[in-house]
């Protein structure tokens, strides 16, 4: 196991979004090295999917914090974005899903385009396998860069569950951890599910944390 200086804190307790704590592996590292890469891209508009807990925001706070960037959720998204728009060279779409204004999302993709700015889109898939009803929009859709942030490989699931441990003063075992790693689902979404529950024997059930503890709640 490499130095676990940095950790990825999208599960943290206290959310840092900072550049130094994201924990770079194999399974993030071509959404990072993208976002690092900013300006230079090679088309105005990056897509970065990924589960639940995997890492989106915390990559989309660090583009913010590099351009200047407006964030605002799928949900959110109306008319007065393009008011918006017109101030900012660039914007993020986090939770792209949410947003079910298709026309208005065609007319951002435009945008973007004709006035050399630049977007992320943080998404749980692939914005090119979303099928959306207007076609011009999926034919836009297909026109990005794309990094999808896979499993958590076993050096960054040992750096978030050492994480999430220290973080809420559990003490665990390196071994204990390590058998975790050889049982758990690769899940970003069971990863947080399995450190609530261990959270919650430790904080309300006052339980140790031992091998008998972790099977039974794998």
């Amino acid at each position: 196991m490499s130095e676990l200086n940095q950790l990825l804190l999208e599960l943290d307790y206290k959310i840092n979004f900072n550049e130094h704590d994201f924990y770079l592996s194999q399974s993030n590292s071509n959404a990072f090295n993208l976002i690092n890469s900013w300006p230079n891209w090679d088309k105005k508009i990056l897509n970065i999917s990924g589960e639940k807990f995997s890492g989106k925001s915390h990559l989309a706070n660090i583009f913010k914090f590099k351009s200047k960037a407006f964030l605002v959720n799928g949900k959110n998204i109306d008319n007065s974005i393009f008011k918006i728009l017109k101030i900012h060279e660039c914007i993020i779409i986090d939770d792209f899903e949410e947003c079910k204004e298709e026309e208005i999302l065609y007319s951002i993709f435009n945008l973007i385009d004709q006035d050399s700015k630049y977007m992320l889109i943080n998404s749980l898939t692939p914005i090119n396998q979303i099928k959306f009803n207007l076609s011009d929009l999926s034919s836009r859709s297909k026109n990005c860069l794309y990094a999808e942030i896979e499993n958590p490989d076993d050096e960054l699931l040992f750096a978030i569950l050492l994480k999430n441990f220290s973080d809420r003063q559990i003490k665990v075992e390196k071994k204990i951890i390590n058998f975790i790693i050889s049982r758990i689902d690769r899940s970003y979404r069971k990863i947080d599910e399995f450190i609530y529950k261990i959270d919650e024997l430790s904080l309300k059930k006052k339980k140790p944390i031992n091998f008998k503890t972790i099977k039974e709640i794998l």
